[in-house]
């Protein structure tokens, strides 16, 4: 869909960050934990694998990998690895937080998990090569590379899924549909605009009953409720970030805090106050990977006798 970002805007406004969680062998079993708010990117560079799901979101409950493969876990699910016990598998992989963690507009579109061979997606191979390199020593700023990098592949594989169309309804089908996206992405950039009916369907280059009813059964929602859950879940960001109530409502289109607080209520079931007392957080802050080690995950799933 040559001339048109549909990733920048809502990457901009909900950015993504990655941490090394792991690179280098494992053997045997290895569970991974469901913390909220964090997504998992594996990078099966050698051996073969099986996965195994907690079955919570109809996700396959087992994969099996017999090739250099990519799995992304864009919401938190519990996944164990199973591998050789002793030649075992390669893996480089990080943890990824998603602004707004689970609730991130991409994030909660994408199926619960994407396993691809690593050959099938183009144009990764000079980002795997640098990121692995990076990976496999111990450099002034390798860290930092490489948690770079992985966020760096997090968003060429978003832009392959997308020209892939893999989700029959949601934002991701609506950005993969070639009309759609325009009208999409043209909220995302300016999301305060006046926005109707009639203005999006011209964005889209469609008449006005086409453009509603071919959004709603791709988006699976109307164009009004579209943009209206737009404003309200970034007004969600921006009360996590702690700022003015007044100057949440101006940044998302809202004429002032009433205006603001009845469009919140309506779609959250809570005002806007409730809502950052339930789910304030530090300003910029990412959270932790969580409370084990890749180690230390391997050597709990050992103790649980699974």
């Amino acid at each position: 869909m040559s001339g048109l970002d549909r990733l920048s805007a809502v990457l901009e406004q909900f950015p993504v960050q990655a941490r090394l969680h792991h690179a280098g062998p494992l053997c045997g079993n290895t569970w991974f934990d469901p913390v909220p708010g964090r997504a998992f990117l594996h990078l099966l560079r050698r051996g073969t694998l099986r996965v195994v799901h907690d079955g919570r979101e109809g996700e396959p409950s087992r994969l099996e990998c017999v090739e250099p493969t990519l799995l992304f876990y864009p919401r938190a699910l519990g996944h164990r690895f199973e591998t050789a016990p002793r030649d075992g598998a390669d893996f480089t992989c990080a943890a990824v937080f998603f602004a707004g963690g689970d609730g991130h507009p991409i994030a909660r579109a994408l199926p619960p998990v994407v396993a691809v061979p690593l050959a099938a997606i183009r144009g990764l191979e000079g980002t795997l090569e640098l990121l692995f390199a990076e990976a496999a020593q111990t450099r002034c700023g390798s860290r930092l590379l490489v948690d770079r990098l992985f966020e760096v592949l997090v968003v060429q594989l978003l832009r392959w899924l997308l020209d892939q169309q893999p989700a029959t309804v949601g934002l991701v089908a609506g950005l993969g549909d070639r009309r759609l996206a325009r009208a999409l992405t043209a909220v995302h950039e300016a999301p305060c605009a006046e926005w109707t009916v009639e203005r999006l369907a011209e964005v889209a280059g469609m008449s006005r009953s086409a453009f509603a009813a071919h959004f709603h059964a791709v988006v699976g929602l109307t164009p009004a409720d579209y943009v209206a859950e737009w404003r309200i879940t970034r007004a969600c960001r921006l009360l996590r970030e702690g700022k003015p109530l007044a100057t949440v409502a101006d940044l998302v289109g809202y004429s002032g805090y009433a205006a603001l607080s009845r469009a919140f209520r309506r779609r959250r079931g809570l005002s806007p106050r409730e809502w950052r007392r339930a789910h304030a957080e530090a300003p910029g802050r990412v959270p932790e990977p969580g409370p084990r080690s890749w180690i230390e995950h391997k050597r709990h799933y050992a103790k649980s006798g699974a």
